[in-house]
């Protein structure tokens, strides 16, 4: 059974913009420590970076559930585990 994977070029490139966003929140959280900036505003920064992250995690996850699902029953049982697995242990 094949692993599930982003194929579509927009999506790829939609992932890739995502995360580079959240890279440069990071660098600002650096820059801000550096810089001595409150801590509420450094937790700020952080909280949307996360929740950035969140963003791209969950849509990696609904790559998995939109791919294609194996015909055999037990195969689509296998992928529903993993999913489910995924989101207990990280989601």
């Amino acid at each position: 059974m094949s692993e599930p994977k982003i194929h579509d070029a927009e999506a790829k490139k939609a992932m890739d913009a995502r995360l580079a966003r959240v890279e440069g929140q990071v660098r600002a959280v650096r820059r801000m420590i550096a810089d001595d900036e409150p801590c509420e505003n450094i937790a700020q920064q952080l909280a949307a970076a996360r929740r950035a992250l969140d963003r791209a995690f969950f849509e990696m996850v609904a790559c998995m559930i939109r791919e294609e699902l194996p015909a055999a029953p037990q195969a689509r049982r296998e992928r529903a585990g993993r999913v489910a697995e995924l989101l207990a242990r990280f989601g």
